[in-house]
């Protein structure tokens, strides 16, 4: 496929995993039941918070929005993908890359700073639960909320503007089953210093700033708990948080190793099938980690199906 150089560009090709015709049901079998879990899982942890009014809580509050933004998350790539496989036309335009990749970064960056709200509330239930429930009040978690959303907003609105302006000459294969930004820069065929140099103050200033954050508030509830003299106090107040830890040490590790790959050279398989990881796999498992282990949410779901506790 080759073009003249202009930044309207017809479609580009998702090359995705593999081209191997006996492997295609095998993928769209697999990809296809793990979105169905991701959707249901979330659905049924947003159903189990909202129908029971003593999960109305700050923490539970933004565990339902982070369900809702892991929801969306996923629905900007599986069911593209998906298409793609069943059809075998992996042709994708380029105004719908453009507009997938936008929604991906949006709902990563949401992702992102839910996940370091929520160390900042199990901060604030632990360090000072006297007056959590003042400091945590609904008009701080909206707040919390809105800006989450804002922010994210603002960087993929950004990022987007950034690559609407490169050229691509001669090359429309993104080695990749979504658009992803990076693998968009390095298609370009005009000069990406700009970009670049956005993507490296944006990993610095969106992904290590937040995680520094995450860092400082679980090294707060660590030393506070070591305070606490009685056994039985120090596992509930660290059972709190293991779920939280659990899902942001998921997060970041499989966002580093997405990183690690794609830097790596000859790595575009590997950087594809570490994406799964966060973009799939992480998502899925969100809700079990969450209610496996809690009481409270498996009541709600105790009432919600058969209306007793």
């Amino acid at each position: 496929m080759e073009l003249e150089n202009d930044t309207r560009i017809p479609e580009f090709l998702l090359l995705g995993f593999s081209e191997e015709p006996k492997l295609q049901p095998f993928l769209f079998g697999l990809f296809l039941s793990m979105y169905l879990v991701t959707i249901l899982g979330n659905l049924l942890l947003i159903l189990a918070v909202s129908s029971d009014s003593h999960l109305h809580t700050p923490m539970y509050f933004f565990l339902a929005n982070l369900s809702f933004v892991d929801i969306c998350f996923t629905c900007t790539t599986i069911p593209k993908m998906l298409v793609n496989i069943q059809t075998q036309r992996k042709v994708i335009t380029y105004e719908s890359c453009i507009i997938q990749m936008y929604f991906f970064i949006l709902f990563a960056g949401i992702d992102n700073f839910l996940l370091t709200v929520m160390a900042y509330d199990r901060y604030m239930a632990i360090c000072y639960p006297l007056h959590y429930m003042v400091i945590m009040n609904p008009q701080l978690c909206s707040l919390l909320l809105l800006v989450s959303w804002i922010m994210s907003a603002l960087h993929s609105l950004l990022q987007t503007l950034m690559v609407l302006r490169l050229s691509f000459c001669t090359h429309f294969q993104i080695p990749h089953f979504f658009c992803e930004l990076n693998q968009m820069i390095q298609l370009a065929c005009s000069d990406t210093f700009l970009n670049n140099m956005m993507l490296y103050f944006a990993a610095i200033l969106l992904g290590v700033a937040p995680l520094v954050g995450v860092l400082y508030s679980y090294f707060k509830i660590v030393s506070s708990i070591r305070g606490i003299s009685s056994a039985h106090s120090k596992y509930k107040a660290f059972s709190t948080c293991a779920s939280h830890l659990s899902v942001v040490s998921l997060f970041y590790c499989t966002s580093l190793g997405v990183y690690l790959s794609s830097a790596a050279p000859q790595s575009t398989h590997t950087s594809s099938v570490a994406s799964v990881m966060y973009t799939v796999v992480t998502p899925m498992l969100n809700p079990f980690i969450y209610s496996l282990r809690n009481k409270d949410i498996k009541g709600a779901l105790n009432v919600f199906f058969r209306g007793k506790p």
